[in-house]
């Protein structure tokens, strides 16, 4: 690795050359340059490697490739293992090599300066992304040895067109999850059989990474920390051809593009044209060596979270490259049709696709420079679709308007402020009609006029248009929705004022940028001399749910308000949290700190009052005002449980509001003392075999004691059927018009059953929540929330005894698909609610409001029921 002295220079030369430096390689060995294999110790094929050998694996050729390859340390995973590039070039390029990333940046539109049209293609090699698809980091270390070894004539020869970015192992802590374990338990001789214990990986599997998310599927939203380190750092590339190498079911061949239908509307044809033109070049090494493989089918280019269709919408040509193996297939595995496939087969064709990728990319790199400066041209000059402008209310909840702007800048996607109060017609994403719309100077207004357009078009798009709904994930992610804010979508160009919201400023209740109010704190001390009575605090989003997590482990006591009230010519909603200075006497002077600090730092508008006098409402210490006490939060993981399920919840803790939390394993779970917890968690999953009769009741005796219990989905399904839960499944017939059935419905086509099946069904499809926001699990809320629909809640309403908090009614949908007879069964069902059971209360809820954590306007009702309900 590198020296001390290096370490240091890096550092130096990252504040110099901010965003984007390389780290310098040490000194050129003596020896040779070796093979993966005389390197490693055995063949390639034979055994999984560790993460910490493979990137000694890379340092050893990088250290043997002076002038021609550089290693960049760009991050660390949550476990703190390194992520690494490796940049591989021609000795007369890669002296040149922040000149081409800053021209490639000017082809773009995103430097200033002309832009000189005669340079390298910039090909970016992804590798690994699931951690027990680990193939792909076997076949890497091959791959960089060919792009190292001066002897491979071919290689060399394309390198003189091309900048070769490698990513190694994008999820390390994955990767080593599953290669520790399979290295522990595999036979000696590996053993073919899919009933031997090495082709049966155990939960959580390899394929997430730290928090058990799909990295794969963040691209787009980037939740986790690998993937907004990787981004960074993509987004001061933004690379002409971006492949992405996987692995499917081991019973499968191999998939390369040309991809299936639906292709996103905003995909070029010159990019549907490349698809084809790479395919034809590992078409014919696949047909060269007569190995099997298949295009057009499963693998589609519509949603924009993924590895091949987020740079697409970037302007790369992005693949995914899919080989039959994954986590079942070990070392070795014998497959349905009595085949048995090999490690080092599968190798061999992640290898093949590697270099033809490359070739493909060098004898055609003229035409990818060329057209990718086109894609950035036409985005600036002539943005695609019918709408010029898309705006954000920053009336809507300021706290989300600025998590919003923040995402907007990662992506690298510019906006300002409306320059004045207008109206205009537009598409009202709340109403879902095009209408008369007010626009406010506090607005944000994101223009399509500049080089991000295209990406612009897809995340704010109110429909995405859907050329075939036989598609891979979801069908609906619109940023108003996403957000939960209200957002209009303009055929028009605005004018703006400002790209950025200044970094130190307060937003108040408009969402305008202002100073500092003498009764506000966020992190200052109050103007007036006299020590505030209380101060108050708007219960609105993720920011807020932040602050109460912060103020409760400083042991703040603190109260929440069931009615709105009036005090000091403000009006405050329900949520709103009250924290007097009462009962927190022994804080003393400590006590106006902490809360200017812990509201500086969540970046939370507090109020400080004068008195506990209201002008209309409770006073503050109205029998209306509840104290709130900190929970004892339990968590259910382990088999039986999703995996992704529980990392979405355990993420939105430990990292989204730093709350402490306690992960219970299924295995032991019937024996455990819940009288120690307050609040129990239960995310999706399949709880037959978990919660045992005998368990259940003892979940119930603790619901009555007091307990606050939550079930996500799949666990609420399993509630619905047992004794004493009130929610119910509605009946299969519930859906019918009333018609008799045709005798002639038995009678269907088997070439149908797939299209079929989906008119059951919905593809993450928007649907408004009708919510009753009296009730505590919907503080913070208007009368409608915006929820991202992936199953069907078939439920009835929850007789007396239950609270149905979130209902849907007709006319709910919109956005997504959502097949004919999914839209029956999605009317008038219960979504989200509570029951009481005792002194406690069980909390559904259908609908998962922190999947995959990028569905910001649901994160306040998670807040609520671990928080606020049943305080």
């Amino acid at each position: 690795m590198l020296s001390t002295r290096l370490r240091t220079a890096w550092l130096f030369l990252l504040l110099l050359w901010a965003p984007c430096t390389f780290a310098q390689s040490s000194p050129v060995p003596t020896g040779p340059l070796l093979t993966p294999a005389q390197f490693l110790g055995y063949e390639l094929g034979t055994h999984f490697t560790p993460h910490a050998e493979l990137l000694r694996y890379v340092e050893h050729v990088v250290q043997h490739s002076p002038g021609r390859m550089q290693q960049q340390r760009y991050g660390r995973t949550y476990e703190n293992r390194p992520l690494e590039l490796v940049y591989v070039a021609t000795p007369e390029n890669m002296a040149h090599l922040e000149d081409i990333r800053r021209n490639n940046l000017r082809l773009a539109g995103l430097e200033t300066g002309s832009a000189a049209t005669r340079q390298p293609a910039v090909v970016w090699l992804s590798y690994n992304v699931h951690g027990n698809e680990a193939v792909s980091s076997e076949a890497v270390m091959q791959v960089l040895y060919d792009l190292a070894n001066p002897q491979n004539q071919q290689v060399q020869q394309w390198l003189q067109d091309l900048v070769v970015i490698v990513d190694p192992c994008v999820n390390p802590d994955g990767r080593d999850r599953y290669a520790q374990w399979y290295n522990r338990v595999a036979n000696q001789r590996p053993n073919a059989s899919p009933l031997s214990w090495e082709h049966h990986e155990p939960w959580p599997g390899g394929r997430y990474n730290h928090y058990y998310f799909d990295l794969n599927r963040d691209w787009a939203w980037q939740t986790q920390q690998e993937s907004r380190q990787r981004i960074a750092v993509y987004n001061q590339w933004l690379p002409q051809v971006h492949a992405d190498f996987h692995e499917m079911g081991p019973n499968n061949p191999y998939y390369f593009s040309p991809a299936a239908k639906p292709f996103h509307a905003d995909l070029t044809e010159w990019q549907r044209k490349f698809q084809n033109i790479i395919g034809d070049y590992n078409r014919r090494v696949f047909d060269r060596n007569s190995w099997l493989y298949f295009t057009r089918e499963t693998y589609d280019l519509f949603a924009p979270f993924y590895g091949d269709t987020w740079p697409s919408f970037n302007g790369a040509i992005g693949m995914t490259y899919e080989q039959g193996g994954g986590s079942p297939a070990g070392l070795s595995y014998v497959k349905a049709d009595g085949d048995t496939l090999t490690l080092a087969q599968r190798i061999e064709h992640h290898h093949a696709t590697s270099l033809a990728t490359m070739q493909a990319a060098a004898e055609r790199h003229e035409e990818l420079v060329r057209e990718f400066q086109k894609f950035y041209t036409d985005a600036r000059t002539r943005p695609r679709g019918e709408y010029k402008s898309y705006v954000l209310a920053g009336s809507s909840d300021p706290g989300q308007v600025r998590a919003l702007t923040q995402y907007l800048d990662r992506q690298q996607i510019s906006y300002g402020f409306a320059a004045k109060r207008s109206r205009q017609q537009g598409y009202n994403y709340i109403t879902g009609k095009t209408e008369n719309v007010q626009i406010e100077p506090s607005d944000v207004v994101v223009s399509m006029y500049q080089p991000k357009s295209t990406l612009v078009k897809v995340l704010f798009e109110p429909q995405a248009q859907l050329e075939d709904s036989l598609t891979y994930d979801l069908t609906a992610w619109s940023l108003p929705y996403a957000f939960g804010l209200k957002g209009y979508a303009l055929k028009n160009q605005l004018l703006v004022v400002s790209s950025r919201l200044p970094a130190a400023t307060v937003i108040e209740k408009g969402g305008k940028p202002a100073p500092l109010p003498a009764s506000a704190v966020t992190g200052s001390q109050p103007a007036t001399g006299n020590a505030p009575y209380a101060y108050l605090a708007r219960w609105n989003n993720l920011q807020d749910v932040r602050f109460l997590s912060r103020l409760m482990q400083q042991g703040v006591k603190m109260r929440v308000a069931d009615e709105p009230f009036e005090t000091e010519g403000q009006k405050y909603q329900r949520g709103t949290l009250i924290i007097p200075r009462t009962g927190n006497e022994r804080l003393g002077a400590r006590f106006d700190q902490l809360v200017h600090a812990q509201a500086d730092s969540a970046g939370v508008l507090v109020q400080a009052v004068q008195s506990g006098l209201s002008t209309t409402g409770g006073d503050l210490g109205s029998r209306t005002v509840r104290p709130l006490k900190m929970p004892n939060v339990a968590i259910l993981a382990g088999p039986g449980v999703d995996a992704t399920a529980f990392g979405e919840v355990w993420h939105f803790f430990e990292q989204q509001v730093g709350y402490p939390v306690t992960v219970l394993g299924t295995d032991y779970f019937n024996s455990v003392p819940l009288s120690r917890f307050d609040v129990l968690i239960l995310p999706d999953g399949r709880y037959d075999d978990v919660l045992t009769e005998r368990g259940l009741e003892s979940v119930k005796t603790w619901v009555r004691g007091g307990g606050r219990l939550i079930a996500l989905e799949g666990a609420a399904r399993f509630l619905s059927g047992s004794k004493d839960f009130l929610l119910k499944t509605k009946p299969a017939d519930s859906a019918a018009t009333g018609r008799k059935a045709s005798p002639y419905t038995a009678l269907r086509r088997y070439a149908d059953a797939e299209r079929e099946e989906i008119g059951e069904r919905v593809q993450g499809s928007v649907y408004r929540v009708q919510l009753d926001n009296t009730h505590p699990l919907a503080f913070g809320y208007g009368d409608t929330y915006y929820a991202l629909l992936r199953d069907v809640p078939n439920y009835r309403f929850l007789p007396k005894g239950g609270w149905n908090v979130g209902v849907l009614k007709k006319d709910s949908y919109a956005a997504g698909f959502a097949g004919r007879k999914a839209q029956r069964a999605l009317t008038d069902s219960f979504v989200l609610g509570t029951q009481d059971m005792g002194r406690g209360q069980v909390v559904y809820l259908g609908d998962n409001p922190l999947f995959r954590a990028f569905w910001q306007g649901g994160k306040l009702l998670f807040g609520n029921a671990v928080f606020i309900v049943g305080q």
